[in-house]
């Protein structure tokens, strides 16, 4: 509540001296207060929590009783390598890599005509799939929990790819991010990320030399 309160002079010296009356405003915010906690509690009771979001991602196992050989045992036509080199180049190659020729490396890019364009070739049918699946889910003919499990099934498929990430000590948390977001995209089911090896390193090296000799060489005729 406002209040006013007269400071004027009282009687006819008081008139004498001000001609004005000064008045003085004070402005109660008590009840502001109780105004405040109740929409602070209509929000709190109103708003959704955002939930964490967390992906999954598959790791090497660290069984010493599991071989190299079992470990690296994936199916030669559903293994796809993705390199990721510096200056945000991006490489890859499929199946067994063939170090002893650098144009099994192919260069690709982190844009949907690129990296996306050729995993969601790969994996069409399990994109097919889990689209389905959504759509079950929207129209409320399957559960919450229902659509995870089946989406697990369909990821993990036996005839779907699994896709090898290596980054080079060049390469940036915003490529192995951006890749990342591609497994997800693309409904990508196995994926690990493991420490790129020489011959990949040298792959990648004569890759971009023979390239620049090639370059040169079209400059020159």
């Amino acid at each position: 509540m406002a209040e006013i309160q007269d400071n004027g002079g009282n009687g006819k010296k008081g008139r004498e001296k001000t001609k004005q009356k000064k008045m003085t405003v004070r402005v109660d915010f008590t009840p502001m207060v109780d105004m405040n906690m109740l929409l602070i509690t209509f929000f709190m009771l109103c708003t959704t929590l955002s939930k964490p979001q967390t992906m999954e991602i598959s790791m090497p196992s660290n069984d010493k009783n599991i071989t190299e050989e079992q470990q690296n045992k994936v199916k030669a036509s559903q293994a796809v390598t993705l390199l990721l080199a510096d200056e945000g180049k991006l490489y890859y190659y499929e199946g067994e890599p063939n170090y002893e020729d650098y144009t099994s490396l192919k260069e690709t890019t982190y844009d949907a005509d690129g990296l996306r364009k050729m995993l969601l070739r790969k994996n069409y049918d399990a994109v097919k799939q889990v689209n389905e699946l959504k759509i079950k889910k929207a129209n409320l003919e399957i559960s919450e929990d229902e659509y995870k499990k089946e989406v697990a099934e369909v990821k993990g498929g036996k005839n779907t790819p699994t896709v090898i990430i290596k980054a080079t000590d060049n390469s940036t948390y915003k490529n192995l991010i951006d890749a990342l977001d591609e497994m997800q995209i693309c409904s990508i089911g196995k994926y690990v990320i493991v420490d790129i090896t020489d011959g990949d390193k040298f792959l990648i090296d004569n890759y971009n030399s023979k390239g620049q000799l090639s370059a040169q060489a079209a400059g020159n005729v």
